[in-house]
């Protein structure tokens, strides 16, 4: 709680890179952002006692558990192991005050879906970046279905107030590819009269569908639609989840660890959902040497451990159709391309434009200022890599590097840091911790192997 009370003042924190040597040894990442905010949302919802071990501690999925703490759902917290007192499908009950996600899109999408249906009033907000993120994608379908909830400039913009209302299933087709917009429509589907059917243009993320049937939820796929019958007459007991490592953060240490030469890293229990892994299909397309090895499962959830050794990379096209299954990863492919042999040409990008930053933008300037050599466009960016004859690239140490409070961002300028003849600091990366709090403790540590 005192975190999340933290003036953002005393967040202006800075990193700063020390580059020359091979990230080398064995690590682990975070437990999954997507997954510890649906596994927490779920169990909240379930009948009976659970555990998420393995869950995410970034301040992300610490103000989603407050949030269900608000709602009325008992959350024992240790450093490992969250234990949800599920009160049921109706078991929710109204906060005393607004519910604070922070910098999370995810959870206060998801939220406003959920609350949509409850039998009380719940105002949702978060922190200045998520006061500028596009609601109405979310806002929109929901008042189809019957939900009353108003807002900023109409409901396009948080905070959102929202009157709990008896819902009615709708057939929707999403116009982008969002686990978002998808996600907030099935939790409102859930107490909705009738059937709720959704489409989207390309497979996005599925940890939703995934966790849905780990819990039992009758959610089914008729040609290509999402079919999910509200209302089950049945509830789900409570159940022990456990979270694999966020791909997104290990993509940080894929990226460093090809670019950086002399480098050999391992990275156990890491989550290897298809809809997740564009980046390993990109990198492999580059030259990368990227090993998944011991295929498993975890609630639903494909698990493997990832090695990446250092390799030369050249320069690939990058269309609309991978965009869904790299967007968390854009920022440190950025890097990888501009250290890269030949051109990188990124398009069909645009949504990458209302994230926590305008990535884009936001990663153009940032890479230029490095030395990188890129031509923005409206929806990405051509990206002409600085590698030659064989070898990899090297960025310069930019001298006002800044995170513009966006924690991909941040971090993979650190890793952009790491080819750079100079040390760099980079300013403004308390924001680090919505996602990955000891990001910093585990580049050291690899850095450390090969001192």
């Amino acid at each position: 709680r005192k975190t999340r009370e933290l003036d953002r003042a005393s967040l202006m924190t800075t990193l700063t890179i020390s580059p020359g040597r091979p990230l080398r040894g064995t690590t682990t990442v975070p437990g999954d952002k997507s997954l510890t905010h649906r596994a927490i949302i779920l169990t909240a919802l379930a009948e009976g006692t659970s555990t998420v071990s393995g869950y995410c501690r970034g301040e992300d999925c610490l103000n989603t558990m407050r949030a269900f703490q608000a709602l009325g759902i008992p959350i024992a917290e240790t450093p490992t192991e969250l234990t949800v007192s599920g009160k049921g499908f109706w078991g929710l009950t109204e906060p005393q005050g607004p519910i604070d996600c922070g910098n999370s899109g995810t959870g206060i999408r998801l939220l406003t879906g959920l609350l949509a249906g409850q039998d009380f009033f719940s105002v949702l907000t978060g922190d200045e970046s998520i006061r500028r993120r596009p609601m109405g994608r979310v806002v929109k379908p929901l008042r189809e279905m019957g939900a009353i909830i108003a807002g900023r400039k109409g409901g396009e913009l948080a905070p959102l107030a929202i009157t709990g209302a008896g819902l009615h299933g709708i057939d929707y087709h999403s116009s982008v590819a969002s686990a978002q917009i998808k996600s907030s429509i099935l939790l409102a589907g859930l107490f909705a009269q009738g059937q709720t059917r959704y489409r989207e243009p390309r497979l996005s993320r599925d940890h939703t569908e995934r966790m849905f049937q780990f819990f039992g939820i009758p959610l089914r796929q008729e040609e290509g639609t999402l079919v999910l019958d509200g209302r089950p007459p049945v509830g789900w007991r409570g159940v022990d989840v456990t979270v694999p490592g966020d791909f997104s953060a290990a993509a940080f240490f894929l990226v460093g660890a090809t670019i950086v030469p002399g480098s050999d890293v391992t990275i156990r229990n890491v989550g290897m959902n298809p809809t997740r892994t564009g980046l390993i299909d990109v990198m492999r397309k580059m030259g990368a040497d990227i090993q998944v090895l011991g295929l498993r499962e975890a609630a639903g959830e494909p698990v493997g451990d990832l090695r990446v050794q250092s390799a030369v990379l050249k320069g690939v096209t990058i269309g609309h159709e991978l965009i869904p299954k790299t967007i968390d990863e854009f920022p440190v492919l950025c890097v990888a391309a501009a250290v890269a042999e030949g051109d990188t040409v990124i398009s069909g990008a645009e949504e990458l434009r209302v994230k926590e930053s305008d990535r884009i933008a936001t990663m153009s300037g940032e890479l230029k200022a490095m030395g990188a050599l890129v031509e923005e466009r409206p929806d990405g960016m051509v990206i002409r890599g600085l590698g030659r004859s064989g070898e990899n690239g090297r960025l310069q140490a930019a001298s006002n590097a800044r995170s513009h409070g966006d924690h991909r961002v941040a971090m993979s300028l650190a890793i952009g840091g790491l080819t750079a003849e100079q040390g760099m600091t980079i300013a403004d990366t308390g924001c680090v911790e919505t996602s990955f709090p000891n990001f910093e403790a585990v580049l050291t540590d690899l850095l450390a192997h090969s001192a």
